[in-house]
């Protein structure tokens, strides 16, 4: 199957009364948060996307996502590859009512006043989920070895004994009464 750009928005509940799937690719110039967040977004996305009606009666949007970004490690500041893929299941809702009542399998998935969601704002937002908080190389391909990650000794606190206690006065209240 030839891989075609994805549609900009689409109607949720129109596509999946006609049982439609997408396969195509979202442009790494359509992910400016994706890009901001990483050093370089390697490849476009590869997404897949299937609209159904489950047995519940709730449109379902379930899809799939693949890239490469280029990440910094925390560790040794060199960057590495980073694969990332994604798979999602949402349903559509129109107000906050309707989240409540979605089973725990689907996440909603805020439409907008013509009840169309823009394609690429969700698949990002999938693929910026999935990043590492603390991007890191595994420690076998980190420069920095295990026996050199030190951060410190702390150091012992020395308690002055001339010091007088602050609550000394309180002790000696407590023992006249």
């Amino acid at each position: 199957m030839q891989k075609v750009k994805l549609p900009v928005e689409i109607d949720p509940f129109k596509t999946a009364k006609r049982k439609l799937d997408y396969q195509g690719i979202l442009e790494v110039k359509r992910l400016p948060r994706l890009n901001d967040a990483s050093l370089k977004v390697n490849s476009d996305v590869d997404v897949w996307l299937r609209f159904e009606t489950d047995p519940q009666g709730l449109v379902v949007v379930q899809g799939k996502a693949l890239t490469e970004v280029e990440l910094e490690c925390q560790r040794c500041g060199e960057s590495f590859t980073y694969p990332i893929h994604v798979e999602f299941n949402y349903s559509p809702v129109c107000d906050e009512s309707q989240v409540e009542a979605l089973p725990e399998d689907y996440e909603p998935l805020q439409l907008n006043e013509d009840n169309y969601f823009l394609v690429a704002d969700l698949i990002e937002d999938e693929l910026l989920l999935a990043l590492p908080i603390i991007p890191k190389h595994e420690l076998t391909a980190c420069k920095v070895q295990q026996s050199e990650q030190v951060f410190g000794e702390i150091d012992k606190v020395v308690e002055e004994e001339s010091k007088p206690n602050p609550f000394a006065v309180l002790q000696s209240l407590k023992k006249k009464d």
